[in-house]
């Protein structure tokens, strides 16, 4: 298996606005009407809001290769790039996101690691992330990698409230 993890810069811009569309409406087209799914992605995934949070000192993103194909991407945040005040010693991991076709290849595990190795790296005693309480296999998958639910918050898909499941795990 040829896999390999990158930085993306500014350079990325076009890629990562391509991959972060495909895979959230891959991810949640099914659950969400076009209306709500359209405002987000036009939002969210803008490239003048990606380019802002590429240019974040506290944020980084990764794409993750298969055979050297962008196979999907980890977003991590911390300081005050966090979405949710879980203290100095947290890494978020905001965004992490797998094509559909590489799907249940482990690439999800490699990205998953690559943010806990991060953490450490940074002397963080935790990471932690949101994931909607609808997605059963993202939660499912993030209890199998050790963590626990810790909370809840608020996520808006256009103007639908959703609840994402605060997900946290211990690092030592």
């Amino acid at each position: 298996m040829t896999v390999e993890i990158k930085r993306c810069n500014r350079e990325h811009l076009q890629m990562l606005q391509e991959i972060s569309i495909v895979t959230f409406n891959d991810t949640f087209k099914d659950q969400n009407s076009p209306e709500n799914m359209n405002t987000y992605l036009e939002k969210a995934f803008n490239l003048m809001q990606l380019e802002k949070e590429l240019a974040n000192p506290a944020s980084q993103f990764f794409f993750i290769y298969f055979k050297n194909e962008v196979a999907g991407y980890l977003k991590i945040n911390t300081d005050d790039a966090q979405s949710e005040e879980l203290g100095e010693e947290s890494l978020e991991i905001e965004r992490i996101y797998i094509r559909k076709e590489f799907q249940g290849k482990g690439l999800g595990k490699v990205l998953i690691n690559k943010a806990m190795e991060i953490a450490l790296r940074q002397n963080k005693n935790k990471i932690w992330l949101g994931v909607w309480e609808k997605n059963e296999n993202a939660i499912a998958f993030y209890q199998k990698m050790g963590f626990v639910p810790r909370g809840a918050h608020s996520f808006y898909m256009g103007d639908e409230e959703q609840i994402d499941m605060i997900m946290t795990k211990a690092l030592s």
